[in-house]
């Protein structure tokens, strides 16, 4: 890639989990009212034939990683499990009563924090208590983050008994300055008998973390850490850029200087002689940072089109309600979107006095609907269209001259329909979703929110 590009391009920028971007959501004209008639209105549409998705955040960690961005909470006091267990399943208590039928779950995350913090028993009361309340659509997709540090037998068993067939690992790097730098000491040896463990109590995608970036990497080290988990032949690999946003996160992300991370020019590299180290040995990219042998269901979506991207990143599963349960958990509804109270105390206490502990939100408007589909054709097919009305904005004209210096540079090639983004434009595809960002382009940040692009 040249140089020049990265440096023209690396700009701070939405990495599109979502459109409108949360710090673009307009929580004045949102309503608890206009929430739950978008939610039950997405339902109706698609419950029967699509499903729903369903996020569980499970916010506890035993320790702080100094590179993480993730709404947390650290402690060692493992007390707290039971209790929000229990607020969790009247959250979702809540959420049923307004549905018209019981939800049919064709995905299902647990995330975090640390998900494997709870113990297996616990886990399963949380899981149990979900299904009670739904059906469980055929072939279904159930997956969590697990630590390779404290993700047991034990655990990988009962969930897989509750149909769980998909597992992440953390693993970030493996080089040993690196992993006292961002306080994530896990050795190789750990992380084998976790993928290991997997595969025996019969997960059939096992997914690597993978992160560029971090402070002390050299290519030598990132290299090492691509042929280390190359030798466990996961399934999938996120090949994450580090997003640097300690303006937004705070203390925990300065566990290092800033003179400690790798330059741009470094950076850029670790990325595309990692993406080149990952195809050489077999996987092909899907979407933005994430790779997947052939065969599995993220690569097989992407053929068949279905290739979906929301707050839960990329998934096979394309489906238009998400429903996020826990604190600070964003829920989806096409329509609209809500986030819940961001500490443990205040989501507790609202879901036990019998009201849904949404703190924020958006409703979206016609212009968002349409933007959000490019925005998402974008990061998940490389390609959208203008061709029908539907898919027209007043903005057009405007939006197809930003991205003519982009098309100069062969980032993407532009018809009188649509356009495509080329292979070399790949890397850059925050960018050009950025030329179709309304609402980032009306109203640009006063401070630093996102982070580099590149």
């Amino acid at each position: 890639m040249q140089q020049s590009l990265v440096q023209k391009y690396n700009i701070q920028g939405p990495r599109y989990t979502s459109y409108p971007t949360v710090p673009y959501w307009e929580p004045e004209h949102f309503t608890a009212g206009g929430w739950k008639e978008a939610l039950i209105r997405s339902f109706r549409e698609t419950n029967a034939t699509q499903g729903i998705s369903v996020y569980i955040h499970l916010p506890f960690c035993e320790s702080l990683c100094t590179f993480c961005a993730c709404h947390k909470r650290i402690t060692r006091r493992h007390d707290v499990e039971q209790p929000y267990i229990e607020a969790v399943l009247k959250e979702w208590e809540l959420n049923c009563a307004l549905l018209p039928e019981p939800p049919v779950i064709k995905e299902l995350h647990l995330g975090g924090g640390t998900p494997t913090f709870f113990s297996p028993h616990h886990l399963e009361l949380l899981l149990k208590g979900l299904f009670s309340r739904a059906v469980i659509a055929p072939s279904p997709e159930f997956s969590f983050e697990g630590h390779p540090n404290n993700t047991t037998a034990a655990h990988l068993q009962t969930l897989s008994n509750l149909g769980f067939r998909r597992v992440s690992f953390g693993v970030q790097d493996y080089d040993p300055v690196v992993q006292k730098a961002i306080h994530r000491i896990q050795p190789f040896e750990r992380v084998a008998a976790a993928t290991d463990g997997a595969r025996s109590a019969g997960y059939e995608s096992i997914s690597h973390d993978l992160v560029f970036g971090l402070p002390f990497q050299t290519w030598a080290s990132m290299q090492a850490t691509i042929e280390r988990t190359i030798e466990l032949r996961p399934d999938r690999i996120a090949f994450y850029s580090y997003a640097h946003v300690p303006w937004v996160k705070g203390v925990g992300q300065r566990g290092f200087r800033e003179a400690d991370l790798p330059a741009p020019e470094l950076k850029r590299k670790l990325y595309e002689e990692g993406k080149a180290l990952l195809e050489r040995s077999g996987y092909i990219e899907v979407g933005m940072d994430h790779f997947a042998l052939p065969g599995d269901r993220l690569h097989q979506s992407l053929l068949d089109g279905r290739l979906h991207r929301n707050f839960m990143g990329y998934s096979s599963s394309a489906t238009q309600v998400m429903i996020g349960l826990g604190m600070s958990a964003i829920s989806d509804a096409w329509y609209a979107f809500a986030q819940n109270e961001k500490s443990v105390e205040a989501y507790t206490e609202q879901v036990h006095a019998g009201r849904l502990p949404v703190v924020k939100g958006h409703l979206l408007n016609e212009e968002d609907l349409k933007i959000r589909k490019h925005i998402l054709n974008l990061m998940c097919r490389f390609h959208t269209s203008w061709s029908e009305p539907a898919m027209q904005v007043q903005e057009l004209p405007e939006i197809i001259a930003r991205l003519r210096e982009m098309e100069r540079d062969g980032l993407l090639e532009i018809s009188s329909t649509g356009l495509t983004v080329t292979a070399a434009g790949r890397a850059f595809v925050r960018n050009i979703a950025m030329a179709f960002d309304l609402r980032l382009i009306r109203k640009q940040p006063d401070t630093r929110i996102f982070s580099m692009t590149v």
